[in-house]
């Protein structure tokens, strides 16, 4: 089983994917590619035109089988090892977290284009009204899920799940452009942050040498450390 990802400093997508193999537990080969350079056609040749994804990251690669796109990634995983793993049980819990993911699949473009996941980096932006309603908008869905679902730990459905995965992105927005949030979403952040996989991952976003200057946004104020 091999997943493709691209930068792991700006590729919001690779980052769900490879929480979801994270989750599932499988074992799988790690490739990264530079998704502004040239090293698709590199991969290409390696392993062969296997996929019509036209170069998009993440690609999961298990045996003849070929999944492309986060969120058929994370459902591919669940049906290999138990949707349980990554949805709540209960209905209304497993409802509310299935909208909330698919929400996040879909939407808050103004979000995603005024402030492109750089975890190395931070910066300031200014916010329009469409920003504005994206983060608030996100900020009510946290506070609902945390209120009537979030008891058994610090996620937003209490344990670890797709819902965790797929926001971990929103988090690293939030902290690089120093988006003020309320008191419950400070914890519920520093959790997916401090979440073993997401340090492994800032880790090697961290280590790497590229840089893509269309996600390099706003006034930097400095670095993470």
């Amino acid at each position: 089983m091999k997943l493709i990802i691209g930068n792991k400093n700006y590729s919001s997508w690779s980052l769900r994917g490879w929480l979801a193999l994270k989750q599932s537990g499988l074992h799988f080969e790690e490739l990264t590619v530079h998704i502004d350079g040239d090293d698709w056609q590199a991969k290409k040749q390696e392993l062969g035109d296997f996929h019509p994804s036209a170069g998009k990251v993440p690609v999961l690669w298990d045996g003849e089988t070929v999944v492309w796109d986060s969120l058929a990634i994370l459902e591919y995983c669940a049906d290999r090892v138990g949707r349980d793993r990554f949805w709540p049980k209960p209905d209304d819990a497993r409802g509310m977290a299935r909208a909330m993911v698919a929400e996040m699949h879909s939407s808050y473009l103004p979000l995603r284009r005024a402030c492109p996941m750089n975890i190395r980096g931070r910066a300031n932006v200014k916010l329009d009204d469409a920003v504005k309603a994206d983060i608030v908008r996100i900020l009510g869905l946290w506070a609902e899920a945390r209120a009537r679902f979030g008891k058994g730990g610090p996620f937003l459905f209490g344990t670890f799940s797709a819902a965790d995965i797929f926001y971990a992105p929103i988090v690293s927005r939030f902290l690089s452009y120093g988006i003020g949030v309320p008191g419950f979403a400070e914890a519920y952040m520093q959790a997916v942050w401090e979440h073993d996989w997401m340090q492994q991952w800032v880790e090697a976003a961290s280590a790497e040498e590229w840089t893509i200057s269309q996600f390099e946004v706003g006034k930097e104020v400095g670095k993470k450390a």
